[in-house]
């Protein structure tokens, strides 16, 4: 299966959730092929791999997005997950079920942060990076979820209810393998090993090679055919 191509008009301005990571920089690579004036937006929420925000940086500069905002908004304040906790990041393999490294609500407060920046720079589309195969069972990374969003934002907006914007969350690659996000990733000629993907990053900086995230890259890789630029401990 192949990505779909983002079908809006060259030169709209589109809201990115970019967190650094393989996914949502393939969807920037793609949105900038297809002409979008992408608007990056990375959100600081204290995470334990960290290190996914220089990568969020390094490739809002590398593709001269209009403009990237890294926005504070500390989720340790809640916990709840290893990536937000002092919990461990499970490192025996990808398993069925919701993980510990799952963030409650995580989409939908980005998803939202988006929505207000959007609205406010008079912006309809936003571009999230969510895939529904091969993942680690996240409830909001599903099409249910998304399609729930979208019409969530077209009621709770002052430009969806006066009928100045029809907002629409674009999800490219919602429905693609991780292999098919990788060969997505190399025809938009995205340089994967500025992408960062690791949980738990190791002390010198490499990916730890074993945490679910890791595991998932390794396998996109594996099966695409495609040489892995990535750093691994393990």
């Amino acid at each position: 299966m192949t990505a779909a191509a983002f079908d809006m008009p060259a030169g709209r301005p589109l809201v990115i959730l970019l967190s650094g990571g393989l996914d949502s920089a393939t969807v920037l690579a793609m949105a900038t092929r297809a002409g979008a004036r992408v608007l990056a937006l990375t959100i600081d929420y204290n995470q334990r791999h960290r290190r996914e925000l220089a990568a969020a940086a390094a490739l809002a500069e590398r593709y001269g997005v209009d403009r990237h905002i890294i926005l504070p908004l500390d989720l340790r304040a809640f916990g709840g997950s290893a990536l937000t906790a002092d919990i461990d990041v499970p490192k025996g393999g990808v398993e069925p079920g919701i993980p510990v490294t799952y963030v409650p609500a995580r989409n939908t407060i980005f998803l939202s942060v988006a929505l207000g920046w959007a609205e406010a720079a008079a912006a309809a589309d936003i571009a999230i990076g969510v895939n529904a195969l091969d993942y680690s069972g996240y409830p909001d990374c599903r099409p249910e979820f998304v399609a729930a969003f979208e019409a969530m934002a077209n009621l709770a907006t002052k430009a969806g209810i006066e009928g100045t914007a029809r907002y629409r969350v674009h999800t490219p690659l919602i429905a693609l393998s991780k292999a098919g996000i990788v060969r997505a990733a190399a025809d938009a000629g995205l340089d994967m090993a500025l992408t960062w993907s690791c949980y738990d990053p190791t002390p010198d900086g490499r990916h730890c090679g074993l945490c679910d995230s890791c595991r998932l890259r390794k396998k996109g890789f594996f099966e695409a055919g495609v040489a892995d630029p990535t750093d691994y401990a393990a």
